[in-house]
């Protein structure tokens, strides 16, 4: 037995390990090591299982992890030179083979990363034994075991070898790793962008341990693909030039159906997989990476070349493993020839875009912005008095022997004494509400105010002609007040109610008038100044929002660039860009109010007056609408 320090620099592996400190990035090694021993296997004409069985024990702060295979197995010999060669040694770049993994340095590190463990490995009737830790003043050791000794019927069966094959065993004892739950691991697994190549070629199952039993298996771990329209491909050839030599590559591009894509990580579903030959280099979209238009594009190119070069020496791939190296010149004229196959289809989704009608947003957003617009409907008539014209086919307050509001408290002030009850009236036209359409009701009252009935919603198709709804009302403790407030789609009314000692005792009537009507609606009419928004193309670049005085709706413009960067493939507004949201019915709502003040007023062509009106209104309310798209 023979205890003795990794032959790497072991600060390589310190380095290394922490990158390694991951469940998911230790299996994509040894997944990865499995399917090269596999392959190996097959290019001598050997039939192979292509089985690689993982066994997973969570426990609450560690967990114990297997990982075997039916491959070629290792002489001791080669077991131990795998721990000392990395990088310069490995087989890829000898050009000797095309295998991938971490370039010869995955294994120790994915066992140092995790916390310790050992490789057991059968090779022509031979077991060997190694085990990798740690000393005690940190050193990176191993256990070679003493050797290799005959293979007994025992060995196969503990370690489920049928000939040769290889067992790694980690024990996950690192505080820092996250001990995912068994389903999480498998459909890291089943996504992660460097296996999904693997799992169409090799069966990989997982099974749940708990107390050295199965207790859950996986079954055959696979890639689901969304469902998808092929736009290039499946599998059409291009070519590249790089110092007057051709080099060729295939391409499959596809554009997802109706399935939201993840751009980011080892998991991510959007972009294009590049292999060459079995290794997996990258998953990314070259010149058109994060631009509008390729949300739900994926697909693969495979280029052989790049795995060639790489066994060259030459440096196509970052030193950190992580992706194309987007400064090597045969990368550059590699990433040029991709993005000259996939930039019609990109174009293509961009003019999509550019010409899309209509947009939605998420409901939590809808949500939002419609409690910002009822805010601002309160504030149009009870901070700046601004009643609307009436709409065409509204009958004038002089015409009729009631005024034309569609929803209209008779008073929208109740000022009255404790202890005495009254009546609240509300006015309900029928004709201006659809057949359907419901109205909610809003108390906001203490518990010294009782009110009866207390109705949540009202249908104003009850009524034929314009009849009312009453409340009777008692205030039992003075200098208490509340409100009622009832919405429809287009319209809404409130009241008031104040309790005070002082009040009047006598009755209050408001009947008709013998004197002429006033020319003014009542001042408790509640006709919405904004009755909604609307994600539209106005076919212009220039207006990124506009408010519609015949619709009473605030507009944002699809045919803005500015706000085509936020909307996806699929015309679903980001929720990540509400800020925007808020930027543009800041400015529509501002410049709205203002307008209105200044006609009040009569100045309404005096430029100075309505800037400062307009900024006025964005510090009062600014603020606030910023805020009611930050809460989530």
């Amino acid at each position: 037995m023979a205890i003795t320090a990794i032959p790497v620099d072991q600060r390589v592996i310190d380095i290394d390990s922490r990158r390694f400190a991951s469940i998911e990035k230790a299996l994509v090694e040894l997944i990865t090591n499995s399917d090269d021993s596999y392959a190996r296997l097959e290019k001598t004409g050997s039939q192979t299982t292509g089985q690689i069985l993982i066994k997973y024990e969570r426990h609450q702060t560690g967990a114990l992890l297997t990982v075997t295979d039916q491959a070629e197995g290792m002489s001791f010999e080669k077991a131990c030179f795998i721990l000392s060669y990395g990088g310069a040694h490995s087989a890829l770049a000898k050009g000797e083979s095309g295998g991938r993994g971490y370039f010869g340095r995955g294994l120790k590190q994915a066992i140092y990363g995790l916390g310790h463990g050992w490789m057991e490995t059968i090779h022509e009737g031979r077991v060997s034994r190694i085990e990798l830790f740690r000393s005690e003043n940190g050193g990176y050791l191993y256990d070679d075991g003493a050797g290799s000794r005959p293979a007994a019927s025992e060995d196969y069966e503990r370690l489920g070898i049928l000939e040769n094959g290889t067992q790694i065993t980690i024990v996950i004892e690192n505080a820092q790793v996250n001990i995912s739950r068994f389903q999480s691991v498998v459909q890291s697994i089943a996504n992660n962008i460097y296996l999904r190549d693997i799992l169409t070629r090799r069966h990989v199952e997982m099974i749940n341990m708990q107390q050295n039993k199965e207790a859950e298996k996986s079954g055959k771990i696979c890639y689901q693909e969304p469902p998808a329209n092929i736009l290039i491909g499946p599998d059409q050839t291009g070519y590249f030039v790089h110092e007057q030599q051709s080099y060729p590559f295939t391409l499959t591009l596809k554009r997802a159906m109706d399935t939201e894509l993840s751009s980011k990580g080892d998991e991510r579903t959007n972009g294009l997989i590049v292999i060459s030959d079995m290794a997996v280099l990258d998953c990314q979209l070259f010149e058109y990476e994060n631009q509008i238009g390729t949300e739900y594009l994926f697909g693969t190119v495979n280029c052989p070349a790049l795995i060639e070069k790489l066994s060259q020496g030459i440096a196509i791939i970052s030193d950190e493993r992580e992706g194309l190296n987007r400064k090597d010149p045969f990368v550059i004229a590699f990433s040029k020839a991709v993005s000259g196959m996939i930039a019609p289809c990109v174009n293509a989704e961009q003019e999509k875009l550019k010409h899309l009608e209509h947009a939605s947003t998420s409901e939590r957003t809808d949500h939002m912005i419609e409690h910002l617009l009822e805010r601002m409907n309160m504030a149009a008539v009870q901070d700046f008095g601004i009643v609307l014209a009436l709409s065409e086919g509204e009958t004038d307050i002089n015409d009729a022997p009631d005024p034309a509001s569609a929803l209209r408290f008779t008073t929208p002030f109740y000022y009255r004494k404790q202890n005495r009850p009254f009546h609240i009236a509300l006015l309900i036209d029928s004709k201006q509400f659809a057949e359907d359409e419901v109205l909610e009701c809003e108390y906001i009252l203490p518990p010294s105010i009782e009110i009866e009935p207390m109705p949540l919603t009202i249908s104003p198709a009850q009524f034929q002609e314009k009849e009312r709804i009453e409340w009777s009302v008692l205030g039992e403790k003075s200098e208490e007040h509340g409100e009622i407030i009832v919405r429809g789609k287009k319209y809404w009314a409130q009241c008031e109610i104040v309790i005070a000692d002082q009040a009047s005792q006598h009755e209050h009537y408001h009947g008709s008038s013998a004197s002429a009507p006033r020319k003014k609606i009542p001042r408790d009419h509640g006709a919405n100044m904004f009755v909604g928004y609307e994600l539209r193309n106005l076919n212009n670049d220039r207006d990124r929002a506009v408010y519609s005085h015949k619709e009473r709706k605030i507009i944002i413009n699809t045919g803005a660039p500015t706000v085509q960067l936020y909307i996806d493939g699929r015309g679903h507004f980001r929720d990540s860009a509400r800020l925007l949201l808020a930027e543009l019915f800041m400015d529509v709502i501002s410049d709205e109010l203002a307008g209105f003040l200044l006609k009040k007023s009569g100045i309404e062509n005096d430029a100075q007056a309505y800037h400062t009106a307009k900024n006025d209104i964005i510090r009062r309310y600014g603020s606030e609408i910023h805020l009611s798209f930050l809460n989530t």
